[in-house]
């Protein structure tokens, strides 16, 4: 067993010690909202939006984007557990922005491998060999955080499974400050009707 699984099943054994009345918890969330952030280690929603368990769902991806599932998500969110708003939620100093879905193909076929990232960008080291399936997905980065966030919520309010009576709002987290900045763009791109 890896000292991570250790560690990892030991923080669980505290928990259950102290999971008390968290059974009762309803399946739809508390206070009918859902955040679509970015799997970013750094971003804690928990924290940043003083949420407790049972208050919201949060939908992580690399990036925070407005994928095909992260919308599948959004929607069974509303339509089965009768979430009222929804957040996009992006980060500054996103990975993301550091490589394109070309450059992502070009790592991949090099190895599979953990990459490096330098000066001059990201570095393989083509050692055991690599795929190019990476070459047919589109990794959706992006080179301005705020310009990502306008796309987004665009998409999602877009969706025909997505009501207009549900707001969408955009924000940027700050990751040197822990604020959540507005993009107000995105907000009135995602108005309720």
């Amino acid at each position: 067993m890896s000292k991570t699984v250790e560690q990892v099943l030991s923080a669980n054994a505290d928990y259950v010690s102290e999971f008390g009345e968290k059974s009762d918890l309803a399946m739809p969330p508390a206070r009918q909202f859902a955040i679509l952030t970015c799997m970013d280690a750094r971003l804690d929603p928990a924290k940043f939006a003083g949420l407790a368990e049972g208050d919201a769902h949060v939908i992580r991806n690399a990036g925070g984007r407005a994928s095909d599932d992260a919308i599948r998500s959004l929607v069974i969110s509303y339509k089965l557990l009768g979430t009222r708003e929804w957040f996009v939620i992006h980060h500054t100093d996103c990975g993301m922005e550091t490589f394109t879905s070309e450059v992502m193909g070009e790592l991949l076929s090099g190895s599979l491998n953990t990459a490096s990232f330098t000066k001059g960008g990201w570095q393989d080291s083509k050692a055991g060999g690599g795929t190019v399936e990476g070459k047919y997905i589109n990794w959706l980065t992006f080179k301005d955080n705020a310009t990502s966030v306008v796309e987004d919520v665009s998409r999602i309010r877009q969706s025909p499974m997505v009501p207009a009576t549900i707001p969408i709002y955009g924000y940027i987290y700050d990751c040197a400050s822990g604020e959540l900045l507005e993009v107000p763009e995105a907000t009135e791109a995602g108005r309720a009707a």
